[in-house]
């Protein structure tokens, strides 16, 4: 369903003389309109009862029409009305902007010893990990997706204290909901917003905190889950399920529906969530590059943020192309997917002797031994070699492996297909857009995914032998593969299309072939045809690794309690690592070839040095506004994201580059040179030094003044510049090169990525 979908037609009886009615339809869609708060008349008590009189001086609209009122995340409403009604709105001088709803969509055991903090990362500013339990004990992380599945031993609480008494939340009533029962001491929150889907899509599912779905459950696991000792998908993964922050507290916000999210309901959501007290919001899901303004996730995380809460977000699955990036706000944490160190072999062995590995978390009866026909491209239509839906032959593929592409339709549902029609297995290939990335899926029969190399080769195979013929198996699962982690080829890539001077993605983390809680409500796959159900599911997707870093935040959070959203980012930017587990420069899933930041950011997290990272690059809600003033918009668009009435943009940087951000995104245009300043904060001992070091292509100089910082104190600040000047006569027209800049001592390296570009954007 496009942008601004899902209409609702609203039928208006007009009563005939004596008996019959004449039905008038108007196409409605939902709005969401930022009123000039500040304008509302003394004798309103509240800015609820001005809208609803405000809309209806205007329009005709009902006060069904009205669907939510916002004030801490937003000033102004979302409203079902037609196109008149909706300019109407536009021309009232009480009202800053109507844009129409946006909706945006998911980004679809062994992970705490993978990241070192199985034991809750050791000793942290001097104090044991039972302290740091204590401390997360006081930390609330909302999650923002499709509900969850209360019942999961995931979200048992032992042993945990009473709920902090900042607490304003509440678990909601349902059909299929008790708080009583469900809710706890670790489960603090459930709620679920569903007006917008509802009147765009005629709210089919039933309206409850519970989810249907699974993504939500594993996400909130995925971030906070208590410790679930023999946890498994169908034997595989087998172990000790554990969130990032076993000790924290999780509310969940259900946003998400059957038809996505609509950003009347998340920006609900994350209303309700700043004024319930969460300390950290996770949203695994995501839409386009739009301006801010017109972003409802970035406006809602500008307000929360203001608040001292950090906000997580999903980089998207758009990868591996460039300029794919969602959630690219710089006051937003942007996460990235990488591999785990685990992976599930499988094995395809053709009637020519050879043998290829691949990856399958197929659990049921294997095909035995026997070499059995293998089938491509019989029918020769693309639709036939995607194994898409009705497009395979029964009399041919009866008894055979088929050789399935991937792309199109859903993995497994390809297997489906397969099986409906008659097919005994099934070769998953990449194409060349997936590369050599290898994602494992719980099948509804024997299949093997493999990537594009061995694809092809199977493909050369299938269509010269003169009688092909194939066997699958399986091996289980396997730890300690190396590399590690290598970048996922999904994981979406910058450059960043809405402000090209702030570098995004932030940081990769662990997202595929992650192990977490999973609803009850569905089987493994998601599918129809899938009637197992099972505690835990394996799922792969940036809508992964983002509770990774959702939890970390939370444990910083306990941590350093002082810290400012910006400051915990900041900790977990610079102390990245760029180096997999062979000491190899991180890699790309796609064709194995080194990654760079457009792809992994600052690069892989790493909690135990986030913990202590040295220096912080600290930002102000100010400076924030200082930046949006610094970009092309008007004032009135400023005010939308910010809130604030009395916005002028007299102080605004020249640059947006300018941000005390902890990366670098140079952009070379008509000018060679580009001049940046960024200030530190120290937050570990007194008395330090640090000394930079610069690693810049060759056409490229970089220039560091002062080359070393001092800080006497803690909480000292220091300034530096950095100048970066492309080389005369080297012609470097839509390329890019990657450098970084680094403050390091004896025990701490505190390191930013820079990006360069040769473009007139």
């Amino acid at each position: 369903m496009g942008l601004g979908s899902g209409t609702v037609i609203w039928l208006f009886s007009i009563a005939l003389v004596l008996q019959s009615c004449l039905f008038t339809v108007s196409a409605k869609k939902i709005y969401i309109v930022r009123m000039k708060h500040h304008q509302m008349p003394t004798s309103y008590s509240t800015q609820s009862d001005w809208y609803a009189d405000h809309l209806q001086s205007l329009t005709s609209a009902t006060p069904d029409s009205l669907l939510y009122t916002y004030e801490a995340a937003y000033h102004g409403f979302a409203v079902a009305l037609d196109a008149e009604e909706a300019e109407s709105l536009r021309q009232s001088d009480s009202v800053l902007g109507v844009y129409e709803d946006t909706i945006y969509n998911l980004h679809t055991t062994r992970t705490p010893e993978f990241l070192g903090i199985e034991r809750e990362l050791g000793l942290w500013a001097g104090h044991g990990p039972q302290e740091l339990n204590q401390a997360s004990q006081d930390v609330i992380v909302g999650v923002l997706d499709t509900g969850v599945w209360p019942e999961s031993k995931s979200f048992e609480y032992a042993d945990m204290p009473e709920v902090p008494s900042r607490w304003r939340g509440q678990c909601e009533v349902a059909d299929d909901f008790d708080p009583k029962i469900n809710c706890n001491k670790k489960l603090i929150g459930a709620r679920f917003f569903s007006r917008g889907y509802n009147m765009a899509s005629g709210g089919k599912e039933l309206q409850s905190p519970r989810d249907q779905d699974g993504h939500g459950t594993h996400t909130a696991s995925t971030a906070v889950g208590s410790y679930v000792a023999k946890a498994n998908l169908l034997g595989y993964a087998s172990g000790t399920a554990r969130g990032m922050a076993t000790h924290a507290r999780v509310a969940t916000y259900k946003v998400c529906w059957e038809t996505g999210c609509f950003g009347s309901d998340i920006l609900a959501g994350m209303e309700r969530a700043i004024l319930d007290g969460v300390d950290i919001l996770s949203l695994s899901l995501g839409g386009g590059s739009v301006p801010y303004y017109r972003d409802t996730i970035a406006i809602g995380a500008f307000a929360a943020m203001e608040k001292g809460i950090l906000v997580s977000c999903s980089a998207g699955n758009g990868g591996p192309a460039k300029a794919t990036l969602a959630n690219v706000a710089p006051w937003i944490m942007t996460v990235g997917a990488g591999t785990l160190d685990r992976d599930f072999p499988a094995f395809a062995t053709l009637g020519d002797g050879k043998k290829f590995s691949g990856v399958s978390l197929y659990s049921g009866k294997g095909m035995g031994e026997k070499l059995v026909g293998l089938v491509y491209n019989k029918g020769g239509n693309i639709s036939s070699n995607l194994c898409l839906a009705g497009s395979l032959d029964p009399t041919i593929v009866r008894g055979k492996v088929v050789l399935c592409d991937r792309g199109i339709s859903a993995r497994a549902e390809k297997g489906v297909v397969v099986r409906d029609a008659g097919g005994v297995g099934m070769i998953l290939a990449n194409t060349a857009a997936m590369g050599e990335e290898l994602v494992a899926d719980s099948h509804l029969l024997p299949a093997v995914a493999v990537g594009r190399k061995v694809g092809d080769i199977i493909r050369k195979y299938a269509g010269t032998d003169k009688n092909p013929t194939a066997v699958l198996r399986f091996g289980g699962t396997v730890v300690n593969v190396k590399p590690s982690p290598v970048v996922a080829a999904f994981s979406s890539r910058g450059p960043n299309m809405v402000t090209p001077q702030i570098l995004k993605p932030d940081v990769i983390g662990p997202g595929v072939n992650i192990l977490a809680a999973w609803s009850e409500a569905v089987g493994p796959t998601g599918l129809q045809q899938d009637t197992r159900r099972t505690k835990f599911n394996i799922m792969s997707g940036t809508s992964m690794s983002c509770p990774h870093i959702s939890g970390l935040a939370a444990l910083l959070k306990a941590a350093h309690p002082d810290w400012s959203p910006s400051a915990i980012r900041s900790a977990l930017m610079t102390t990245a690592y760029t180096l997999d587990n062979t000491n190899s420069p991180l890699r790309d899933a796609v064709d194995n070839s080194f990654s760079n930041p457009w792809a992994h950011g600052s690069g892989h997290v790493d909690p135990r040095k986030a913990l202590s990272p040295g220096l912080v690059y600290d930002i102000t809600p100010e400076e924030y506004i200082m930046f949006l003033c610094s970009l092309d918009y008007t004032i009135e668009h400023v005010q939308t994201i910010v809130k604030r009435s009395n916005i002028t943009c007299s102080r605004k940087f020249t640059d947006p580059s300018q941000l005390n951000y902890p990366s670098f995104s140079v952009l070379f245009g008509k000018s060679r040179v580009a001049r940046y300043s960024r200030e530190l904060t120290n937050v570990e001992a007194a008395r330090s030094i640090y000394q930079v070091t610069v690693e810049a292509p060759k056409n490229v100089v970089v220039t560091v003044k002062p080359s070393s910082l001092v800080f006497r104190n803690v909480g000292d600040k220091q300034r530096y510049t950095v100048t970066f000047v492309s080389k005369k006569g080297v012609n470097q027209l839509g390329g890019n090169a990657f450098g970084s800049i680094s403050w390091k001592n004896a025990q701490h390296l505190v390191k930013s990525p820079v990006a360069f570009s040769w473009t007139h954007i």
